[in-house]
């Protein structure tokens, strides 16, 4: 996605954000992510804020409406959101700055660990409120199962984040906190360990080494294994129709390795 820096936004949005924000001193576009039109780091007296945006005739500001709407339930997994607003066409979304870099996945990395424990911290919080928001892993991934029984095993209450991209992950020290909450997703707890598990195949793990790094997480250790047998299949599915439809080297490199990982639990 283009973005649209600070100074590229009319004088009338800019005023709405500093209405907020105070008066801006400086301001730099982030360089990372790839679903928001204004990402953007702004210095004030106060401190530094993130502020990202879309327009709102976007279709993906639908997953902004998620974030915002399940973003106070998952402080301080997450950065809090500060403020929301619609203003001359823009949908825009005020989050504390977070300190930190992205995280690395490859093997060897001492930010799997770190990663490992944001997923167990998110696992353990309270659930939140039915939201409209939220959606169903067992409607998410349904086209991607053959058997309505097989469905049900991906069916739960834990509140999942599902979007494991590097670019989601934030590194500060000992922690990692997890941003970009697009597809805020109830289900099973284990399906979380396991979109992280692709991740890291993406990233250079074999899928032992992966399985590996997540098998203490409770939700790991208590899931069926037809559960993820399942969901490895759903997975690889989803991926290859991704892929297929826009065939750009990451998304055919997430195909490989969910195929992968199918494979191997397949085998194991």
């Amino acid at each position: 996605m283009l973005r649209t820096h600070w100074h590229e936004l009319t004088p009338d949005v800019r005023a709405a954000i500093e209405d907020r924000t105070g008066p801006v001193h400086d301001a730099y576009t982030a360089s990372a992510g790839k679903n928001s039109a204004l990402a953007a780091i702004l210095s004030t007296a106060q401190g530094s804020v993130f502020v990202k945006g879309l327009r709102r005739d976007d279709p993906r500001v639908v997953s902004q409406g998620r974030e915002a709407a399940i973003t106070p339930y998952v402080y301080p997994v997450c950065p809090a959101l500060l403020w929301r607003t619609e203003v001359h066409g823009w949908n825009l979304l005020g989050f504390e700055h977070t300190q930190g870099r992205h995280a690395d996945y490859s093997p060897g990395s001492g930010d799997v660990p770190k990663v490992v424990a944001a997923v167990r911290c998110l696992g353990a919080m309270p659930r939140p409120p039915e939201l409209p928001q939220l959606k169903r892993a067992e409607q998410r991934w349904a086209t991607h199962v053959d058997r309505a029984d097989e469905v049900a095993l991906l069916a739960g209450e834990t509140l999942l984040h599902t979007d494991y991209s590097p670019d989601n992950v934030l590194i500060h020290g000992p922690h990692a906190r997890l941003v970009d909450w697009a597809w805020p997703t109830r289900g099973a707890a284990f399906i979380d360990s396991a979109c992280l598990v692709v991740r890291l195949l993406f990233a250079g793990h074999t899928a032992a080494q992966a399985e590996q790094h997540v098998a203490s997480l409770p939700a790991w250790r208590s899931a069926p294994a037809g559960g993820l047998d399942v969901f490895a299949s759903a997975l690889a599915r989803m991926w290859v129709q991704i892929a297929e439809a826009d065939p750009s080297p990451w998304k055919t490199g997430m195909a490989r390795s969910a195929s992968a990982w199918r494979a191997f639990r397949v085998t194991a």
